[in-house]
Parts: structure tokens; C-alpha cells; sequence
């Protein structure tokens, strides 16, 4: 038997997880280990730009200011927590509620903060149209984080316009890029297809990472994941509602606004890994989700509310304020900001169930 035929799964993945060996690379451009094997189609993708990516949370001051300096604790927070990756901005408040001014500096005091950490920083770079994405773009460029994210355009109506959008990205772009395939409150289009997805990947190199939660989302997942390479990397989204089944699937990764729980998704994610105790990754999965499914009872909504209460409880935040959208999705003329509001009731609901995630939690965070 051949020297490739030897080569074993774990060593495949250690060969990618180091930026891969020629030989090891010359084994899977070949053909030589089996199509399933997820390692082998994960060769060609940044080792960096995996696992859970959690999108921060906005902080806001009591007077509905951007605090820019909770954004760099939260930045430290999730590195603390041995997170892979962080992302922002990139929640629709963060995208459609802060100014230009506001996203450019959050950006750089983000690259400032992350700088010498083990965290991989991902900035969110989108706009309106083609002219605004690259506003974003080309400053995201200028601080040099280890990948970006884009939604589709929000002017965008057709397939071809989000080819033109990312065409366009990909020449200014010098990192991996992440694929987000629905869009904002403004977006009426379609989702990109995954013809469209495959063929970005194909015809650039530092495309085909896919955040998937386009509806109807296994289908999608399933084909995506099976066309690997060139498609990448598949990250599992929605809240996190569907990891688990997901990342069964072959998903690697997750992206959605729970930077709050870093910790625990970080645990999962090495669980998820090793494969060493399923019994453990049940249960911190399952109690992850009793936390998540709080926004169903409290007040909020799900990707903020009760979070804003943990992250002041954990000590990054300072208040639990937020921004919000006007009439029918409407983007205000000026702020509307609103603290968040809680009964005793409400809180001591929040408290039993976070009390069930404490052993998963990370040694010296706040608790």
C-alpha cells in the first residue's frame, strides 16, 4: 500500500490545522482520501477561520452612545474565554443603527484591542450598494483583521446583483471572506444560490466561507458541505439552534450574536472536536439552549435582551441599553435608545438557568 494511503484523519486534520504539508496537500488535490472525509475537504481553507466566530453585542451608554470602550472589553472578554473568533459589526442594530463614524472607529478600536491576542478579529463589511460596502471594505482592509463578513446588498434585487457586489469585494478584499447568505430588514432579493456560492468560491481563493441560514437551511447546508472543496468552510447560524445537528452534518463553525456565552461555545466546540464525552456535549448544548430560548418568555427580543443583563452581570457592560429601528423597520433620523427593563420575576428565571451553565463556564470570567 502506498505511503498516502497511510496517512490517517487525525494527521490529516493536524496537516491543515498547520497550514498543511506539501505532501499532505499533494495527497488531497490527488484525490486520494475518500470524498467524506472532512478533514481532506477542509485542507485548501485558513486554519484560523473556524469554530464559533460569536458577533459582539453593541454597547451602548445611558445617553445611547456607542461605548466604544465596552466594545474593547467585550473584544478582550471573548478572548479571554479561548474563543477562535469574534465578528463586528455585523447584527442589523450594528449595521443599520451606528454611522459611518461610528463603524470605522468601533472598527479600529477592535483591531487595537485584538492586537497580540489569539482571537481572530472579523469585521463586517456591507452597505447599501456596491460604493458603501467598499467604503467599509477598504478601511476593514487598512486594519488588517484575519477575515471579513458580507451580506447580500441592500439594494440588490437580483442574483446578478450580489455577483457584482462580491466581484467587486473580491478585488479589494486580501483575506479569507465569509458569505452571509440573508440579508438585512432592507433586502429584498433572493438569497445567493449555491451555484452563485460555488462559483465565488471557485474563482477566488479567499472566498467560499459560507454563513448558511438561508431558508430551507439542512438542504442547503447539505449541498454546500458536499461541495467542499471549493467551498471552504460552513458555518451554522440562527442562534445557534440548530449546532448540534449541524456540525454532525459537518458544519465548522458557528456565527450568531451569543459573544456573551464565548466560554460555553468555546467548550462545545472543543467537545464537538474531540468527540471525547457526547454526555457533556448534550448537556452544555442543551442548557446553552435554555439560556437562548429565554427570549421567547422575556423582554428584548432574542439577540439582544437577556444577553444585556449577562453582560452586565459578567462586568463588560455598563447599562443595558439599546438602539432601535422606527416604524415598520425604518432607519430613525436620530437615535431611539431604550434601557432594557426586567421584573425580579424575569431575572430570577435568568439566574436558575445561567446557574446550570456555571461548569461550563470559563475559570476566572465572571460568573
Amino acid at each position: 500500500m502506498s505511503t498516502n494511503r497511510h496517512i490517517t484523519r487525525r494527521q490529516m486534520l493536524g496537516a491543515a490545522m498547520a497550514g498543511g504539508s506539501s505532501v499532505v496537500a499533494g495527497t488531497l488535490l490527488q484525490g486520494h482520501e475518500p470524498q467524506s472525509d472532512m478533514s481532506a475537504r477542509a485542507a485548501l481553507a485558513d486554519p484560523k477561520i473556524q469554530g464559533p466566530f460569536p458577533i459582539l453585542t453593541t454597547p451602548f451608554t445611558a445617553s445611547g452612545a456607542v461605548d466604544f470602550d465596552a466594545l474593547a472589553n467585550q473584544a478582550r472578554f471573548v478572548d479571554c474565554c479561548g474563543c477562535p473568533g469574534m465578528i463586528w459589526p455585523q447584527s442589523g442594530d450594528s449595521i443599520d443603527l451606528l454611522t459611518r463614524d461610528e463603524k470605522f472607529r468601533g472598527m479600529e478600536v477592535l483591531a487595537d484591542a485584538v492586537r497580540g491576542r489569539r482571537t481572530a478579529l472579523c469585521l463586517g463589511v456591507q452597505g447599501t450598494d456596491t460604493a458603501d460596502m467598499l467604503l467599509f471594505a477598504r478601511h476593514a482592509e487598512k486594519l488588517a483583521p484575519a477575515a471579513i463578513i458580507s451580506r447580500p446588498p441592500d439594494s440588490g434585487r437580483t442574483e446578478d446583483d450580489m455577483r457584482q457586489y462580491w466581484h467587486a469585494l473580491a478585488a479589494v478584499a486580501r483575506r479569507p471572506v465569509i458569505i452571509q447568505t440573508t440579508g438585512g430588514v432592507a433586502y429584498k432579493g433572493p438569497p445567493p444560490s449555491l451555484a452563485l456560492l460555488i462559483e465565488l468560491a471557485k474563482g477566488f481563493s479567499h472566498f467560499g466561507y459560507i454563513k448558511e441560514e438561508a431558508s430551507p437551511v439542512i438542504a442547503r447546508t447539505r449541498a454546500l458541505l458536499a461541495a467542499r472543496p471549493p467551498i471552504r468552510r460552513v458555518f451554522s447560524a440562527r442562534g445557534g439552534l440548530g449546532w448540534l445537528y449541524e456540525s454532525r452534518l459537518g458544519t465548522q463553525g458557528l456565527i450568531t450574536e451569543r459573544a456573551v456565552y464565548a466560554d460555553v461555545l468555546t467548550r462545545i466546540w472543543e467537545l464537538q472536536q474531540s468527540g471525547s464525552d457526547p454526555a457533556a456535549l448534550r448537556d452544555a448544548y442543551s442548557k446553552f439552549l435554555l439560556m437562548t430560548n429565554l427570549s421567547e418568555t422575556h423582554p428584548g427580543g432574542g439577540l439582544r435582551g437577556i444577553q444585556l443583563y449577562l453582560w452586565k452581570k459578567r462586568g463588560v457592560f455598563q447599562t443595558m441599553v439599546s438602539r432601535h429601528y422606527g416604524p415598520g423597520g425604518s432607519i430613525p433620523a436620530s437615535p431611539i435608545f431604550s434601557e432594557l427593563e426586567l421584573t425580579k420575576e424575569d431575572i430570577a428565571e435568568i439566574e436558575y438557568r445561567f446557574e446550570a451553565l456555571k461548569p461550563y463556564l470559563k475559570p476566572g470570567q465572571p460568573a
